[in-house]
């Protein structure tokens, strides 16, 4: 049996973490959102790492507390805590420190994930695969999909290789990909992307001036939000303000909706 001077799980146990951490919003709650989760996905590493039943449950109380962020980032965070939780039992990381430090890097990355992935990356997947499977590419769209899927997979493998070998070093290289600058560039993608589905869905060729009004007001709602960081709510509600005062211009630009 490992000692806590030595302790580090085996490739085995690790593996078993990286698979928990796919389940780390199964147990959420309005208390602790996915505290139960991110104990869950860590437990067979702490059993690894502190043997002494009260040193893991000393452990286990440091994610007992309001734990919340993006899933794709929760083997990352798995794999960054099991090799400070290693230190820790070393002696040469103070334990006291680490409790700050989750909240701020747990906060931090959950601000990151909903904007890159949730607001960004999962929209133009979406997207992109709508609009192959409109244009009559079924199998594209399918290959399309699995890619990405595969894609997501080995992300999830790699930031969580990469936080059990780096520690909280892995945040200087997350640092360095610049996440936030691509988001904001993917959402501009993602407005061009859905001119392109309306062109498919949409009656262009008889409807000119219509689908190229909503293209251009559609890509410039992106921009707004990109550059200024507009309310997505207030663009919303001035697109249905405009849906209703719209026809007044019916005459030369007929609506689709037959207001």
């Amino acid at each position: 049996m490992p000692t806590p001077a030595t302790a580090m799980p085996d490739a085995k146990t690790l593996l078993l973490c990286f698979l928990r951490s796919y389940l780390v919003g199964a147990a959420f709650n309005t208390r602790g959102h996915q505290n139960i989760g991110i104990v869950f996905a860590m437990e067979p590493g702490l059993a690894a790492i502190y043997p002494d039943p009260r040193a893991r449950r000393e452990a286990r109380k440091r994610y007992l507390r309001h734990f919340n962020t993006h899933p794709f980032w929760a083997p990352l965070l798995v794999g960054t805590f099991l090799s400070l939780e290693a230190r820790i039992a070393r002696g040469t990381f103070p334990a006291e420190v680490l409790r700050s430090l989750k909240d701020t890097t747990v906060y931090t990355l959950s601000a990151i994930g909903d904007s890159v992935f949730g607001g960004s990356m999962l929209v133009f997947w979406s997207l992109t695969t709508c609009a192959l499977v409109v244009s009559g590419n079924n199998g594209a769209a399918f290959l399309w999909s699995l890619m990405l899927f595969v894609s997501l997979q080995v992300f999830k493998l790699f930031t969580f290789a990469a936080g059990l070998r780096e520690g909280l070093k892995v945040l200087q290289r997350l640092k360095q990909w610049d996440l936030i600058n691509w988001g904001e560039k993917l959402k501009l993608c993602n407005a061009v992307v859905l001119a392109g589905l309306l062109w498919l869905i949409w009656p262009h060729h008889q409807h000119a001036p219509r689908w190229t009004l909503s293209a251009l007001l559609l890509m410039l709602a992106s921009w707004l939000i990109g550059r200024f960081h507009v309310s997505r709510i207030f663009l919303a509600v001035c697109a249905t303000a405009a849906a209703f005062a719209l026809p007044w211009a019916d005459d030369w630009m007929p609506l689709p909706w037959g207001f």
